[in-house]
């Protein structure tokens, strides 16, 4: 069987930068681990903005710019980085907080073998539920995972719940 994991937006800015949190700082070497002991084939999202994000739907909600493509901000945390790259990724970038394009990568990746994904990463109640759902509604039967310990949400309470929402879903909660 195939393995997959998704990166969720490790990036500078959900890290410790404009949008970062002490639990995402904390959550970074459990993510590295993760990252350097996976046996599979490795997806990393990238939340992507550019300069008129103020002018967005998102950038009117939440009027923070960030992950503007080309930034400090956009690139991936420096430890994550150096995990990702011994390892070997694909990278993808997404406009909104769930990618369309990853449910193709993984099937195309996947070929005809049967397969499991795992996520990891920021934020757990918005950009790594928002991907879980999607790979669970593209891929039903698919063993779908999320590794907890190596999440964090915009407050601890919204990683809870976005936790229990996928349990709910039949993701299973590492």
């Amino acid at each position: 069987m195939k393995k997959f994991l998704v990166v969720v937006d490790m990036q500078k800015d959900f890290v410790d930068g404009a949008l970062g949190s002490a639990e995402a700082v904390a959550i970074v070497p459990a993510a590295v681990e993760k990252i350097r002991d996976f046996d599979g084939e490795i997806f990393a999202t990238f939340d992507t903005h550019f300069e008129n994000y103020l002018n967005t739907s998102e950038g009117r909600k939440l009027p923070v710019p960030h992950c503007i493509k080309g930034t400090a901000g956009w690139e991936l945390d420096k430890k994550i980085k150096a995990a990702l790259e011994k390892k070997g990724f694909t990278p993808v970038e997404k406009l909104t907080f769930g990618s369309v394009d990853l449910p193709g990568l993984i099937k195309k990746a996947a070929g005809d073998e049967p397969f499991s994904i795992e996520l990891i990463g920021l934020c757990t109640d918005i950009c790594v539920i928002s991907n879980a759902l999607l790979l669970k509604a593209n891929f039903p039967e698919a063993p779908l995972a999320v590794d907890e310990k190596c999440c964090a949400g915009v407050t601890v309470d919204k990683h809870n719940a976005a936790i229990e929402t996928m349990r709910s879903c039949q993701i299973d909660i590492l």
